[in-house]
């Protein structure tokens, strides 16, 4: 009896050993078991309009899944026909370029919006891809009705220059104003491929394009007076540029565009520690912004995605400033004496788009004046030869009002809203001279010193030309004014 009582004692402690060992999976298990009923259970009060597309799939499992390869019972392999004519099958593997990559998301008013991102290239080239705007609201008590949808159009802006990707902007508009009372949402796009790239499938994208929080969306923004009167779109800097030169044109343009101005710097891998040196003072004054966009050199578009990068400016800041400015940082506007930049663009009110003249200067050509002291003077002091080659025609660079623009370019826009105007008869009134190549050459730019008023240099003629020069002694007084000696170092 004493033993068959241990025996079963043992038995007990062997099954509650093996339950304490397996607790957790067992744990583990019931709760799969608990949660799995319960979805099903939530999934019956579901309302039937709820579903879930093979393009939402795709979107939730892009992230971590590569492009698929087609699975074995899709895979077709070469016949021989009655006839004696051989079939070639063929394999398709991955993807060539992406459908979509959005940079950023804008509110054009209370019922628009626009999408501004790259596309596969030869897709909108050889096929018709097409676009569908949906906007979701955070308050799902809102009946059906609320959840608006909207045929969207698109605007290719870079004038065929793209690579394998271009600019698309895309505009969505909605037939009434989505989210007044600011309870949020979320903007979907549809972005299908129209069998373009693979005729058998019509693939279609659902992109998360924009979410406003509850209590974000400000009406009052699309009417009230803009924060700037002027603002710099720049494009995207690239290569290893000049510190000293950059000094020279942020000081130059601040004092010329004014207190109420800003500048938008696009980082493409050109501002170096140097140059962020030289560009905090005024960063710090809340002149500048810098915006990092060396990401985008991941897809290839043309010339750094240098049309992406000024219609994300665009639309960022549409609602900001009264004017928007497109040019480079070798460039340098100017208005003549006696006027100011506010007086010329008061008189070109009328008008949505102004194209802007262009002063070519020598990036050479140093009087031999300045042969002892060069090196102490800035770039437009001593670049004094300016190119008049009849003949030529010349890039403009332009300013819009943007309000009025729905995409824009690099040398001008050529998408301006019903009835907005553009002139190019601006002479007198404004100009920009042009020191080509100086913001990318980190040496003394005096190679060739001239005692002569006019000149034939590379068979071009060249004339003395002191406009900006005697504009040099004011520019450096105002940054000394601004920021103090701190870049009084700044190396070429």
């Amino acid at each position: 009896m004493g033993k068959e009582r241990s025996g079963g004692e043992k038995q007990k402690r062997m099954v509650v050993g093996v339950v304490c060992n397996f607790a957790a999976e067992l744990k583990l298990l019931l709760t799969a078991l608990l949660l799995l009923c319960t979805l099903v259970t939530l999934l019956q009060f579901v309302p039937s309009r709820f579903t879930i597309s093979a393009s939402d799939l795709r979107f939730c499992i892009s992230p971590i899944a590569a492009s698929p390869s087609p699975s074995l019972s899709d895979t077709q392999s070469d016949d021989l026909l009655s006839s004696g004519i051989q079939r070639r099958a063929f394999h398709p593997y991955g993807a060539a370029a992406y459908n979509f990559i959005t940079m950023g998301t804008y509110r054009g008013g209370p019922n628009t919006f626009a999408i501004v991102g790259l596309a596969s290239k030869p897709l909108h080239l050889y096929s018709r891809p097409a676009y569908q705007c949906q906007w979701l609201p955070s308050n799902t008590k809102q009946n059906n009705t609320n959840i608006t949808s909207s045929l969207a159009y698109k605007i290719l802006p870079d004038w065929g220059y793209g690579r394998v990707y271009t600019v698309v902007v895309v505009n969505c508009t909605f037939s009434h104003p989505v989210n007044l009372d600011n309870s949020g949402g979320t903007l979907l796009l549809h972005a299908s491929t129209s069998g373009g790239g693979d005729s058998k499938f019509n693939l279609t994208d659902t992109i998360p394009a924009l979410t406003e929080p509850p209590g974000t969306f400000n009406l009052s923004l699309f009417t009230s007076k803009p924060k700037y009167d002027y603002l710099y779109c720049g494009s995207s800097l690239y290569g290893t540029l000049s510190p000293q030169r950059v000094r020279e044109w942020i000081a130059y343009h601040v004092r010329l565009f004014g207190e109420r101005s800003h500048f938008v710097i696009h980082d493409a891998g050109g501002v170096h520690e140097e140059v962020l040196e030289v560009l905090k003072p005024w960063m710090e004054l809340g002149y500048v912004s810098l915006q990092d966009i060396r990401e985008q050199e991941r897809f290839d578009g043309y010339y750094h995605n240098q049309f992406l990068v000024v219609n994300d400016c665009l639309h960022r800041y549409k609602f900001m400033a009264k004017w928007i400015f497109f040019f480079d940082v070798d460039e340098y506007i100017f208005v003549p004496p006696k006027t100011t930049l506010g007086s010329v663009l008061d008189s070109l009110s009328d008008y949505s788009q102004i194209t802007i003249e262009q002063m070519p200067m020598s990036n050479k050509l140093c009087h031999s004046v300045d042969a002892a002291k060069r090196h102490r003077k800035w770039g437009f002091e001593k670049l004094v030869y300016r190119d008049v080659k009849r003949g030529i025609r010349r890039d403009r660079k332009y300013a819009i009002q943007p309000r009025n623009v729905y995409a824009t370019g690099v040398h001008m826009s050529q998408n301006l809203g019903a009835g907005a105007k553009t002139t190019h008869k601006t002479e007198g009134r404004i100009k920009y001279f042009h020191y080509h190549g100086t913001i990318a050459q980190r040496r003394e730019p005096c190679r060739n010193l001239v005692n002569s008023t006019d000149i034939n240099f590379e068979n071009n003629p060249f004339v003395l030309d002191t406009t900006l020069r005697d504009l040099a002694g004011s520019v450096k007084k105002f940054e000394l004014k601004m920021i103090g000696s701190r870049l009084y170092n700044t190396r070429q």
